[in-house]
């Protein structure tokens, strides 16, 4: 039974759950896991999914909206733990909810600080709406995908609307993607918002008002998710939780990719793929974009351009590579001619519709085409199997491009609003909507059929699926990458922050057209954005139709050895690289990250440090950073800023310190670096500058020309010691098949590193019994020791003495490598 009690002017001391108590003119409602208030005739119900997590929904009326989602999980979005009521809302054991009059929100933590807070009552228009939030002046904002512009979105307004805009630049909104995600970071705290409405959606975060920030839909449920830290990786991995990690992805996805707009005929492809071996320049994957395809038809190929085609793709495998071929999603409208992705399509009713019932037609590459409706189950199933003569034939991978969804000859440059959707798909209520709440998830959910697809086709090998439109979660199914790019050198630097947002965003898998995509690089800017991309989770060489050469050994001998160097350096790596991805896999924590995640609190003031370095720092994992120039066309020497702790030049071994609040160096440590001086970087077109941080040991690889290739020889333990000789370092490898699904079923090595320095100078190093039981590559160790110097440079291990070489400014011996771990005394 209910009771409801009358206040005037104040509220209730307590509040029992279950109890029915008016604030103001509110009434709330206490429920074992949230709580309900209404106000004149709106509805606001907030929910504690965990701790750290909140649901917040909002309606008109008394009909509760439909609860679905394209983006979050079922079994995170149904989730729940029990809260404490208190007299205007709840509290759990991270988290305090208060709603104020007018159905204001105010969320804090349980030390009062104040995480985020209505600046008014929600805004309505018609059916759209707009939810204001206070904003303070030193408040961060960083995600939203892969728009462009500064890291921090602050002082910023945008559209989450997909559209494809070939040639964007800095100012262009929207683009291809739409992540209504972002990450607040204030004093060191973050705190998550994912504003889960596919409508063409807004977010001003202070541009109207530079006291509020803003985000709302003109139609659509007002359903949004609230995530607290306070640390920001906790943010992210809680939102891998709410949407999904990056899967695992096959190695060979994490390989070079030569890509063009187009290669062809045949043998001009294989010309490409000989001359990659025959310069030993290491590479996995070559792509064909859509002049493989019988007058740019999806699913056919040419037979004049490639007359052997099976045989290509056998020929291509053994020598190691990969071929990915473009999927675009539109159908051609070939009724009569033997064409089966649209006879079939057309028997089974799977294209979208207009409003009289009638198949929609519109114009793209290959002339007058059709959509599949794939926001029906059944119609995503029949996508997939269109896949089944690609993959008999051993294609390895597929990119779908065009899904915005792209549509020529409208000013739009997409389908008309008024286009009809069909939602069959569980979880959700069967009906029909109109193209304006399903175009953000069409592209996603056409990734998905793809995915879905191959996997019902080979089951026990990962897809690779590459898709150029995407929504919240669409992570589970595709990597991405940033669009149509230019040739210039800012374009270049943007690589950073939009490939940085993207992992922030969900997308760990994910890349930038190397070179440039639109126009024509100079032989210096090819080569410093492959230097980059060889620090990037996906290494694709991307050129448009008509522009000059981009291939690796473009502009002569001197070039190539500079970009095949890099390129080499990314395959050494290849085992740190792999084991960053497994952990994306697991914990939502990107690839490549800005410094703020992992030293939130580097600052005095709490700010985001990667605000200080001009955007062109990032860590590429958890242990390297990665120190472009943010002006990478200058020759004028730029500022690096290392966060606090032991850093490793990781080209030469030099050391240096930076110094950590309160923390005093000594006078050689202080001609390096001390909290105020910044390290000074004259640019050199053949160096990137890629630092270590103590207390790491990095995994690192005999070299290889492909993913497919064994190494030969040891795994080489890079251990760079902090200048704490207190402070443990720490480093792990993990391995598997590189292709199936065996490493679920504990198919799989994984090896855990640690080290100390002991009392009496000496090292002990560690490798843990090895987890999983997969058999890796490596039969013995190779470790490598910088920073330390030895006093007698024995080594101890099972019994045996060996002796210390010295390799540069490291210290080397190489050991077995067991299974059951491995213990070694340097001294």
């Amino acid at each position: 039974m209910r009771s409801s009690f009358r206040f005037n002017g104040f509220f209730s001391a307590a509040l029992f759950l279950g109890s029915l108590v008016p604030v103001f003119s509110q009434q709330v409602t206490a429920s074992a896991h949230g709580v309900q208030a209404v106000d004149q005739g709106m509805t606001m119900q907030v929910t504690a999914l965990r701790e750290d997590v909140l649901r917040v929904r909002i309606w008109r009326g008394g009909t509760k909206p439909e609860d679905a989602s394209w983006a979050v999980l079922p079994k995170a979005r149904t989730s729940a733990v029990d809260v404490s009521a208190t007299a205007s809302g709840f509290h759990t054991q991270k988290l305090r909810v208060e709603i104020g009059a007018g159905l204001k929100l105010t969320v804090s933590d349980l030390d009062g600080h104040v995480l985020q807070e209505d600046a008014s009552p929600i805004a309505w228009r018609g059916d759209g709406f707009r939810l204001y939030k206070k904003r303070a002046m030193d408040e961060h904002f960083f995600g939203l995908g892969d728009k462009p512009g500064p890291l921090d979105r602050g002082g910023q307004a945008f559209t989450m609307w997909n559209t494809d805009n070939f040639g964007w630049q800095e100012s262009t909104d929207p683009i291809y993607k739409s992540i209504p995600f972002f990450i607040d970071f204030r004093e060191g705290r973050a705190f998550g918002v994912l504003f889960d409405n596919t409508w063409r959606s807004f977010f001003d975060f202070g541009r109207e008002d530079e006291h509020a920030y803003s985000f709302g839909a003109p139609n659509g449920p007002i359903d949004y998710y609230l995530m607290y830290g306070p640390e920001p990786k906790e943010v992210v991995s809680t939102y891998a939780w709410l949407t999904g990690p990056t899967p695992l992805p096959p190695l060979w996805a994490l390989g070079f990719q030569q890509s063009r707009y187009s290669y062809y005929p045949e043998a001009e492809f294989m010309a490409i793929a000989s001359r990659l071996r025959a310069d030993k320049i290491p590479s996995d994957a070559l792509y064909l974009d859509i002049d493989y395809q019988k007058n740019n038809i999806p699913f056919t190929v040419d037979p004049e351009k490639f007359p052997k085609f099976p045989e290509m793709v056998k020929e291509l495998a053994k020598d190691k590579f990969h071929l990915v071929v473009i999927t675009d999603l539109h159908i051609a409208k070939q009724a009569g001619v033997g064409y089966k992705p649209y006879d079939t399509g057309v028997a089974g009713d799977h294209f979208v519709k207009n409003p009289d019932g009638s198949t929609f037609v519109g114009p793209v590459w290959p002339g007058p085409s059709v959509f599949p409706d794939f926001t029906r189950a059944q119609t995503r199933k029949w996508w997939g199997t269109l896949y089944k003569e690609f993959a008999s034939e051993g294609v390895a991978g597929f990119w779908n491009d065009m899904n915005e969804p792209a549509v020529f000859e409208t000013p739009t440059k997409t389908m008309p609003d008024n286009i009809q959707h069909r939602i069959d798909e569980p979880g959700f209520v069967k009906r029909t909507t109109s193209h304006l709440e399903i175009h953000n998830v069409f592209g996603m959910e056409n990734s998905r059929g793809t995915y879905e697809g191959l996997l019902a086709l080979e089951p026990n090998v990962r897809p690779f699926v590459l898709t150029r439109a995407s929504y919240a979660g669409g992570q589970r199914y595709a990597s991405t990458w940033t669009g149509d790019n230019s040739s210039t050198w800012n374009h270049l630097r943007q690589t950073v922050p939009q490939i940085v947002n993207l992992g922030l965003s969900g997308f760990s898998m994910t890349g930038a057209d190397v070179g440039g995509f639109a126009g024509s690089p100079s032989p210096e800017l090819l080569t410093k954005w492959i230097e980059y991309a060889a620090f990037q989770p996906i290494d694709r060489d991307h050129a448009a139709k008509g522009t000059r050469a981009h291939e690796v050994w473009a502009d002569g001998p001197e070039q190539e050895a500079i970009r095949k160097r890099y390129i080499e350096e990314r395959y050494k790596l290849m085992p740190y690289l792999y084991t960053a991805a497994e952990e994306t896999s697991r914990d939502g924590i990107p690839i490549m990250r800005p410094l703020f995640l992992e030293f939130p609190h580097a600052t005095s003031d709490g700010h985001p440090m990667d605000l200080d370095t001009g955007g062109g720092e990032f860590l590429f994992g958890g242990r390297m950073l990665v120190a472009a120039n943010p002006s990478p066309e200058e020759v004028n020497p730029y500022e690096v800023h290392l966060p606090p702790g032991t850093w490793f030049d990781y080209w030469t071994g030099e050391r240096f310190e930076r110094a950590t609040k309160g923390q005093r160096l000594d006078l050689e440590q202080r001609d390096k670096l001390t909290q105020d001086k910044p390290l000074m970087i004259t640019p050199k077109l053949d160096t990137l500058p890629v630092y270590v941080r103590g207390g790491s040991i990095l995994p690192i690889a005999p070299l290889t020309q492909s993913t497919e290739e064994a190494p030969n020889g040891p795994l080489t333990l890079r251990i760079y010691l902090s200048s704490d000789a207190s402070e443990p370092c720490a480093g792990e490898v993990y391995s598997d098949d590189g292709k199936s699904f065996a490493y679920r079923k504990g198919q799989f090595a994984r090896v855990r590193f640690t080290c100390k320095i002991r009392p009496d100078g000496s090292m002990a190093v560690d490798a843990a019994q090895q987890e999983g039981s997969y058999t890796p590559w490596w039969k013995t160790y190779r470790i490598e020791v910088y920073g330390w110097t030895p006093k007698d440079r024995k080594v101890e291990v099972e019994g045996k003495v060996l002796e210390l070489t010295q390799s540069g400014v490291a210290w080397a011996v190489e050991v077995g490598a067991e299974r059951n771990g491995v213990s070694v005394a340097l001294r």
